[in-house]
């Protein structure tokens, strides 16, 4: 067991205490993965697009790291709301169908260091033949 701070215990007792007054949790989908690789590939997280929620009911299609899918179909750098204006947030903000349509659309284009979807899997299944 571990010696925890007095003020920790303190708080930990009140909210326990507390509980039964809050409201009942929810849960909030915030975040979809799409991948043309299985989620036990090697490669699973290089090669995949993430779908996040951003707010009002739009999400944003986010893939190479920090880059974010335009409605015209072209990855712009920056995912931050704040260093955006409107008509920015307009073209990069989509209602979860739509976004998860383009991450389903765009998934098979995906390249890393010049790889693409197909090479990910066959170096996967040579890996895997190999060993």
């Amino acid at each position: 067991m571990t010696n925890r701070p007095a003020w920790f215990t303190a708080a930990q007792q009140r909210a326990e205490a507390e509980a039964p007054n809050v409201p009942e949790p929810t849960i909030h989908p915030v975040e979809y993965v799409v991948s043309c690789l299985q989620s036990n590939n090697i490669n699973f997280d290089l090669y995949a697009i993430r779908v996040q929620y951003r707010g009002d009911g739009r999400y944003a299609v986010i893939g190479l790291g920090d880059m974010c899918l335009g409605v015209d179909g072209t990855w712009d750098h920056g995912v931050k709301e704040y260093d955006r204006g409107d008509d920015w947030l307009d073209a990069h903000r989509f209602d979860l169908e739509t976004a998860l349509r383009l991450a389903k659309e765009q998934a098979p284009l995906v390249t890393v260091n010049g790889r693409t979807v197909s090479d990910a899997l066959g170096l996967t299944g040579r890996r895997s033949a190999s060993a």
